[in-house]
């Protein structure tokens, strides 16, 4: 990596406030999820601003009491107008002050999981909003949906390198995926690139002990789901010796954690013919060869079979069950069928739906592991479509788990979108 890659960072000494001479002030009774510990502010909850900014500076935030509320960058073009960096007037943002949430941010990941591949920023769960930092060994992907944030962004990439580098870790590469359709709210163009020189975008990583390639430039999100760390390991506890069906496997993970577990037959399935054929690639890459007697299954020395099939999850279940066929383990990670709270009734139907006909493929006694990836999809109504599924289903639940997100996504409380991954393990009783 060139050592000028950041030469935006580069002029600020280390102490130089960031911050306008300006403020935002609240309306009487305003600001109330702020009060409660979010970190944003509404536009229709500002009365008036004060001083000369524009749109993505650091400004003063005050009650309609002139009370100081802290320090925030602020977007009146975006509904989310204001979010919070500090709430402490002394702590006046300046590059020191990013560096160290950055590096307060390394740390905790070093305590609670493997950072080998982790998420290393996670917005505003880590005071730094609007932005995320995954690293996939010695390459970090970045996505930037804010327009503060986006101006902050060379600075704090240029401090994270830093930091990492100091740990030994020497960053060969960095990818940029701000090319989600919110951040056209904000008033930005969608954008994905290189940030600094190119390099090969296919990166390879190890996680619980499963070897993936992971396609930073043209994959999901920024290339895989690492929240689903933990998840899948407490998945695999369950599959040695058991016959499992993965549904929604994307790049294959769940199912190769089944496999290398000691699964005795694993069916992982997607709609996308690409998931499907890197899923392929990835269980190559873990030893599974084709098979003698059959070439729609794959075997590796352990003698697990391993087969990928390209369908639609909600026609293949039917199909299954008219079959008869049963499995020791049913595995439902699907994309999120809601994003915003207008189509939450249905994601409803379709999150009921796919547990329902998944629970009839569950032999008495097996297990289900299912989850809702939507922040929309609330604790209390994914449990309520869940429970509502098993009874169509005329299955009874006995739950073993309820998980969330993996550590390196933690959830900051009264930040409520920091929390949106919900994951059940369940034993399922035929009703006697």
């Amino acid at each position: 990596m060139k050592a000028d890659i950041f030469s935006t960072a580069e002029p600020f000494p280390p102490d130089q406030s960031l911050c306008r001479d300006a403020s935002a002030w609240i309306k009487k009774g305003g600001a109330r999820s702020l009060k409660a510990g979010g970190l944003w502010i509404y536009d229709n909850e500002i009365d008036h601003t004060e001083g000369v900014f524009e749109d993505g500076d650091i400004l003063a935030v005050r009650d309609f009491d002139g009370y100081f509320l802290g320090w925030g960058f602020i977007n009146r073009a975006s509904r989310i107008c204001i979010r919070m960096m500090s709430r402490r007037e002394e702590h006046v943002i300046t590059p020191a002050f990013l560096k160290q949430r950055v590096r307060d941010a390394w740390e905790y990941r070093k305590k609670v999981i493997d950072t080998s591949s982790c998420r290393v920023i996670f917005g505003e769960a880590d005071f730094l909003p609007g932005l995320t930092v995954d690293k996939y060994e010695d390459v970090l992907v970045v996505e930037s949906l804010a327009l503060g944030i986006d101006r902050l962004k060379p600075l704090i990439l240029h401090a994270l390198t830093d930091i990492l580098a100091q740990d030994g870790i020497r960053i060969r590469g960095i990818y940029e995926r701000s090319d989600a359709k919110v951040r056209e709210k904000e008033g930005l163009r969608r954008y994905k690139g290189f940030i600094g020189e190119p390099f090969d975008t296919k990166v390879q990583i190890t996680e619980n002990g499963v070897r993936y390639v992971v396609d930073v430039e043209n994959g999901q999100k920024t290339g895989f789901f690492l929240d689903q760390k933990e998840n899948r390991r407490a998945a695999a506890r369950l599959c040695p010796g058991a016959r499992v069906l993965d549904c929604f496997t994307h790049t294959g993970s769940f199912g190769l954690n089944a496999a290398l577990a000691g699964a005795a037959e694993v069916t992982s399935v997607d709609a996308s013919e690409l998931a499907i054929k890197q899923a392929g690639e990835n269980a190559r890459l873990n030893g599974f060869v084709p098979g003698e007697c059959s070439g729609k299954w794959l075997v590796n020395a352990g003698g697990t079979r391993l087969q990928y099939l390209c369908a639609d999850i909600f026609d293949l279940l039917p199909e299954l069950h008219k079959k008869g066929e049963q499995y020791d383990v049913v595995i439902l990670d699907p994309p999120a069928f809601t994003k915003s709270r207008n189509s939450i009734k249905a994601a409803v139907r379709g999150y009921r739906e796919i547990n329902q006909r998944g629970l009839r493929l569950v032999r008495d006694g097996g297990f289900l592991a299912t989850c809702s990836c939507s922040h929309f999809m609330d604790p209390e109504l994914f449990r309520d479509t869940i429970a509502q599924a098993a009874r169509d289903a005329h299955k009874r639940l006995r739950q073993i788990e309820f998980r969330t997100q993996a550590p390196d996504h933690p959830i900051l409380w009264a930040s409520e979108e920091s929390y949106y991954l919900k994951f059940y393990v369940f034993q399922v009783i035929d009703e006697k």
